[in-house]
């Protein structure tokens, strides 16, 4: 049983990485304005097969999370704050900032 459970969670680490792709060209042919019929089919079929591998896993007995590396995207390092900086005024000093509207 562990062995079907194994192969049940490659096929759908796999599929992952297919539908994944299949999207992304899928959104390019929306971008060029070209028809993704077939593209989105496809995905479509990948899905319902996605439901009955995790309907099966599921009565196997595997809740486990299946993490797939190639689609987490790593995230950028939290920005160095930014302290001691001085207020600029955008206005040089001696010129008064007019408000409304200037009239003729």
């Amino acid at each position: 049983m562990d062995n079907r459970i194994n192969e049940i969670r490659n096929i759908i680490r796999a599929l992952r990485i297919s539908m994944r792709e299949a999207e992304a060209i899928m959104h390019e042919q929306i971008n060029r304005d070209e028809d993704c019929t077939f593209v989105a089919e496809e995905i479509m079929k990948m899905r319902v097969v996605m439901s009955g591998l995790v309907q099966e896993r599921t009565r196997l007995g595997d809740s486990e999370p299946i993490l797939v590396r190639s689609l987490f995207v790593p995230r950028r390092p939290p920005a160095t704050p930014r302290t001691g900086l001085a207020k600029r005024r955008l206005v040089p000093h001696g010129v008064e900032q007019q408000r409304g509207h200037a009239r003729p």
